[in-house]
């Protein structure tokens, strides 16, 4: 069996990979252009990608290829009628990152919902070197208990950070931008009613046609002056020249970020003009990455080649 990693890159150097060299031959490529592809692949019987494009252009010519395996959830980089037309299976991964998101939701908020970064600047200024009280009270803060907490995509990460909210005494409401049926033990309401409610606003939806630009200037006007929005959906649901206006006309409080409409960030995005820490929080799209999601992840990964080879 020949297995090869089109951009081995993507899932960091600190993984241990070497379950796969048991497999039979194995080469890892740290990234892959799309007109590189077709020759780098070659004899595969095995594919391993994380966002290279898997169609016709890329494996028309792959002879011996039976499988390829995504190092994700999301398999919008696979032409999947094309596969199926080759008799080429597909595999992802779901449900590995559940923690990791859900816990890095709460790192964005706090942050912002703390003002962390005023505080840190203070002491860091030396500011509070010999200060006059104990307590500095420049920038207010407030307690999680009693907010309103609003959710859009109730998936595994919306529910996780749900019933995490609801820990620290949020009121708990979520909306589906699609219209999908309720969910039991659950407090669904419609979008607008989301939006002019919730005192902090998460994101764990899908890209679709239904949450593309869904968070846009309308959202936005709806929105309480003091909200917090968090995005760890997907940078595109998010109209970031709409975000960028919103909090500097001080529409909502803050914002933080895990995805980006363009990865890695443009510097033709708005959003690189925003310096100030206290009203926007952006990481480089590291929700998921935990060094225990990725295990859990290229475990997965290893077990499914294997089974799908003992078939």
């Amino acid at each position: 069996m020949k297995i090869v990693f089109l951009d081995a890159k993507t899932i960091g150097d600190d993984i241990d990979l070497s379950g796969f060299d048991k497999l039979g031959e194995v080469i890892k490529y740290p990234f892959t252009k799309t007109s590189e592809a077709s020759e780098r692949i070659g004899d595969a019987d095995v594919l391993i990608v994380n966002k290279v494009q898997v169609n016709e252009e890329t494996i028309g010519s792959a002879s011996n290829l039976k499988l390829v395996c995504v190092t994700a959830t999301g398999t919008n980089n696979l032409d999947k009628d094309y596969l199926a037309k080759r008799n080429i299976e597909w595999r992802n991964v779901a449900g590995y990152s559940t923690e990791s998101v859900a816990q890095h939701t709460f790192a964005l908020l706090f942050y912002l919902f703390e003002k962390l970064p005023y505080y840190d600047k203070y002491v860091k200024d030396e500011k509070y070197v010999n200060d006059i009280i104990f307590t500095h009270f420049e920038q207010r803060f407030h307690e999680l208990n009693g907010k309103t907490w609003g959710i859009i995509g109730l998936g595994a990460i919306g529910r996780r950070v749900y019933e995490i909210a609801k820990c620290f005494g949020c009121k708990m409401i979520y909306a589906s931008a699609s219209g999908s049926k309720p969910q039991e033990g659950y407090n669904q309401v419609d979008m607008d009613t989301l939006l002019k409610e919730a005192d902090i606003i998460s994101i764990h939806a899908p890209l679709n046609e239904s949450t593309e630009n869904l968070i846009n200037k309308e959202a936005f006007d709806k929105m309480k002056k003091s909200a917090i929005l968090i995005n760890v959906g997907r940078g595109p649901i998010v109209n970031e020249q709409d975000l960028y206006d919103a909090l500097n006309e001080d529409k909502i409080v803050a914002a933080g970020l895990d995805v980006l409409s363009v990865e890695p960030m443009s510097d033709t995005n708005p959003l690189v003009k925003m310096k100030d820490s206290n009203k926007l929080f952006i990481t480089p799209h590291i929700a998921w990455a935990s060094i225990e999601a990725r295990i859990r992840l290229m475990d997965t990964i290893l077990q499914q080649v294997t089974e799908f080879f003992k078939k």
